[in-house]
């Protein structure tokens, strides 16, 4: 594919992104508004062509963060860098990025092409056939050619949000960052975008760094995940280490559903478990707690296995307490002694007939392998 603006006419002044090291760096960043602190030290890279997700729930300090790496906030304390310079003292047009916001922010009277080409008229792009040629490749990543000349009125949700990340990637910016761009759009159509969203930041080739506190759109779509919370980085890594290996009892609720059990670890020769109130004596992953301690083990719902019929040795004794259909699965609703509530899938197309004929109120029993089971600090 034709590079993206690759005019020889940018601003030679704007931080451009070097091969082969990381596109941002991030070292001991902090926020501060009053007495209050919104971000606490951050140290992080996000490597060149990769797309980052920061993800956390509403208030953790996500949105700040980029809003200092866009240059719309001063940090605190720390150093941003951008292709190996830093750039806390430079202004926002001097930084090369570009942002995609939820609202779109399209011009009602210029057409999606005019739209498009106003980003690349901004930054000095005066050669026309570049800039057109650029505008074309635009829309044509995007899928919306046949719209060029319609305005923003004239689009669905979808269509304009499109137009939005074609002004966003049509100058060949070394970092977009997108700013939970799919929130106003449908489920069904949010998740459309999720995919479209992924291909065309891999046909670019630019870096995206994408805030959202959505944990489906960020395991979708992420090379790499930051989850916040509190104005503090709880873990950094890949979807899926994240969702099997959750570095803290906040990650593993947070992303996904997860069973959540407080108890007592205990190492022996033969392996971990955990004593648990309600539900007794349970194998886990072997941890870094010491013999004693409190603890949380944390299983994933599609871990638990599950069975009619009062439990044997090594199962846990629960009651069920609802079967909900989700259309692709099974979802159990459970109880175990003292209160205790768990959860747990299966496949809607699993040939457990057994199952499926349970109602509220039988007796089930419930059990995981060990190494199902993460233990994590209380």
């Amino acid at each position: 594919m034709t590079t993206l603006a690759s005019s020889a006419d940018a601003d030679a002044t704007t931080v451009r992104a070097s091969q082969g090291g990381p596109a941002i760096r991030l070292s001991g960043v902090t926020k501060t508004f009053g007495s209050t602190t919104v971000v606490h030290p951050i140290d992080l890279t996000v490597e060149d062509n990769e797309f980052f997700s920061i993800l956390g729930p509403s208030g953790c300090g996500k949105t700040t963060l980029m809003r200092m790496i866009a240059g719309f906030e001063t940090p605190t304390g720390g150093s941003i860098e951008l292709a190996g310079r830093s750039v806390e003292s430079l202004p926002t047009r001097k930084r090369d990025l570009n942002m995609l916001f939820q609202s779109y922010a399209l011009f009602p009277h210029l057409s999606v092409r005019d739209n498009i080409g106003f980003e690349l008229k901004v930054r000095g792009r005066k050669r026309y056939p570049l800039r057109d040629a650029a505008v074309d490749e635009a829309l044509a990543l995007v899928h919306m050619e046949r719209f060029a000349d319609r305005k923003p009125n004239e689009l669905s949700g979808g269509q304009r949000q499109r137009v939005a990340l074609a002004r966003a990637v049509v100058s060949r910016p070394a970092v977009v960052l997108l700013d939970e761009p799919l929130g106003a759009l449908d489920q069904q159509l949010r998740k459309e975008m999720q995919v479209e969203l992924k291909r065309m930041q891999r046909e670019v080739g630019i870096t995206f760094v994408y805030v959202t506190h959505d944990q489906e759109e960020a395991l979708t779509m992420s090379d790499r995940i930051a989850v916040m919370s509190e104005g503090r980085v709880q873990q950094i890594d890949a979807p899926r280490a994240i969702y099997d290996h959750p570095a803290n009892r906040f990650v593993a609720g947070f992303i996904g559903t997860c069973n959540l059990l407080d108890g007592t670890y205990h190492s022996t020769p033969a392996g971990a478990t955990v004593d648990i109130a309600g539900v007794g004596s349970v194998g886990a992953s072997i941890g870094a707690a010491a013999p004693g301690a409190s603890v949380t083990v944390a299983v994933r719902p599609e871990r638990i296995r599950l069975r009619p019929g009062a439990a044997d040795h090594g199962e846990v004794a629960a009651t069920l307490l609802d079967a909900v259909f989700l259309g692709d699965e099974w979802r159990y609703i459970l109880r175990a002694a003292d209160g205790v509530h768990l959860v747990a899938t299966r496949p809607s197309r699993s040939s457990d007939d057994e199952l499926t004929r349970l109602v509220p109120g039988d007796a089930v029993a419930v059990s995981w392998a060990a190494d199902d089971a993460r233990v994590l600090a209380a």
